[in-house]
């Protein structure tokens, strides 16, 4: 036996423990199997003695018996009535004789030999004696033989037969006393080797509970303490090579547990000073949000106010070049303070948080469409809208997503009437898939990342006005509720954007 790693010497493995218990069941049952047949072999071969050899002998005797007594009555009768019908029992006793006599012989055991061979011998002189010269005398009408001869033959052929049935009697008991000790050690055979069986299952049992199960259960219990909480607690096994082992690892993997603790508890307190940086950075955020709403915007609106009134009312003084700069500065002013706005509403996603509540989708697309009503009816657009599914979210940010992409898709138009198709379908993971499919000057595959990215544009303000931040939004609004939107890079007409949304009975977590 080899130590173990830990010092100490190592007790069998489990795999080693499972042979010895296989091979001592196996054995045992083997044993207790090969005695039990053994026992059913013998009371087998008593039975058939009994059965097969013993009893049909005894039958046979008494026939035999029979047999012999219608010979005698044969001759008499004959001898008396000279008459040859009474010649037929006798010849019909003689005849099953010899089969009767041999399922005696059968028995072949001395006594039986030489009792069949005393009544061969006594039947043989009865027959010699008196039988035949009888039989011989009535035909030739000559002086028959004394009586009294054949009284005593056959009196000698009864005493041979009496003793012959005696014998097979005494053997019929032995055979019957040989099958009830048979029965009877077959029985105790049975009990003794269930007993032995149940003994070594019980041996085998108690060895698994002492050597298997008890160390199992001591290492659950060391176990236990670490899951609890106390991972202080050291982990050790005793028992099979494979339980120390798993013990080890177990401890390796504690000590490795209450290293990483360590290690993120230090992570933890470093995020919490980034969440208070966090937080800090985002009140400034709010700052400055507010200030680019009300103090930034209100220059903006001077420099667009005046510039506006020094047209009015130095109009017709001025030439047309300085027109043309004062119109410049105005859209500048007016732009910009556009800019600020799209940038404001971009960052409040997510951060002025709304319910999320269930509403139909249909409904989203209908307030997208009053919004979008002036521009729908001015450059003839028609949506149509198929059958959508309640969504989870929040509603006015939703709006915002049917509205850009309805507004791109009217913007971006061909030299036909624009027409665009809302359409949606169950997706994966408690999603629903939308499309929003318009039949404009579509984007190419190049561009499918870069459209959603704030502030690119894909043309110049002059020939498209906006900012470039509203696909960027509807990005954000989408992650923001879980989902993601994309560019169908497949479609070559026109173009088709996909974006996902949770369905209406899924739980999705509100960030915090």
């Amino acid at each position: 036996m080899r130590a173990g790693s830990d010092g100490v010497s190592a007790g069998p493995s489990l795999r080693r423990w499972s042979v010895w218990i296989s091979m001592a069941l196996v054995a045992v049952l083997l044993g207790a199997t090969l005695a039990v047949l053994l026992a059913i072999g013998d009371l087998s071969r008593a039975r058939s003695r009994l059965l097969d050899v013993v009893g049909p002998a005894v039958v046979s005797a008494q026939q035999l018996g029979a047999d012999l007594v219608d010979q005698e009555n044969g001759v008499r009768g004959y001898v008396l009535s000279r008459s040859e019908d009474f010649l037929k029992p006798y010849q019909n006793g003689y005849d099953r004789q010899s089969s009767a006599r041999a399922t005696v012989a059968a028995l072949d055991t001395p006594k039986v030999a030489d009792g069949l061979g005393k009544l061969d011998a006594a039947m043989n002189g009865w027959r010699s004696q008196y039988a035949d010269p009888a039989i011989a005398a009535v035909r030739a009408g000559a002086q028959l033989p004394d009586e009294s001869i054949g009284k005593q033959r056959f009196d000698e052929v009864r005493v041979a037969l009496s003793a012959l049935q005696e014998e097979l009697a005494r053997q019929r008991t032995e055979g019957r006393a040989a099958l009830n000790d048979s029965a009877t050690g077959m029985a105790v055979t049975c009990i003794i080797a269930m007993a032995v069986l149940l003994v070594a299952v019980l041996g085998c049992v108690a060895a698994v509970l002492i050597h298997v199960v008890g160390p199992v259960s001591r290492l659950r219990q060391h176990v236990g303490l670490v899951a609890g909480g106390d991972f202080a607690h050291t982990v050790t096994a005793t028992g099979p090579a494979e339980l120390r082992e798993l013990g080890r690892d177990v401890d390796v993997m504690r000590t490795r547990i209450v290293s990483e603790l360590e290690q993120a508890r230090d992570r933890n307190a470093a995020l919490d000073e980034a969440t208070a940086e966090l937080r800090r950075s985002n009140a400034e955020l709010e700052q400055f949000a507010y200030v680019a709403s009300h103090d930034l915007q209100e220059p903006l609106r001077k420099v667009a106010s005046f510039c506006q009134l020094l047209e009015r009312r130095y109009s017709g003084q001025l030439d047309e070049r300085a027109t043309q700069y004062i119109d410049f500065a105005v859209d500048g002013a007016k732009r910009m303070q556009l800019l600020i706005n799209d940038l404001l509403a971009f960052s409040r996603v997510g951060r002025h948080r709304e319910k999320h509540v269930v509403m139909p989708a249909a409904d989203l697309v209908d307030e997208a469409r009053r919004n979008l009503a002036h521009t729908v009816e001015e450059t003839g657009a028609r949506i149509e809208v198929g059958t959508l599914p309640q969504v989870r979210g929040e509603a006015r940010l939703l709006t915002a997503v049917f509205q850009n992409l309805i507004g791109n898709a009217v913007k971006f138009r061909a030299e036909e009437p624009p027409l665009v198709r809302i359409d949606a379908e169950p997706g994966e993971d408690d999603m629903w898939v939308f499309s929003v499919r318009d039949n404009g000057i579509g984007i190419e595959e190049q561009y499918a990342e870069r459209i959603f990215v704030i502030f690119q544009r894909l043309h110049t303000k002059d020939r498209y006005s906006g900012t470039g931040i509203g696909l960027a939004m509807c990005r954000k609004i989408v992650e923001y509720h879980g989902g993601r939107i994309w560019l169908d890079t497949g479609v070559t007409a026109g173009t088709t954007i996909h974006f996902t949304l949770p369905r209406a009975e899924a739980d999705v977590p509100e960030d915090d």
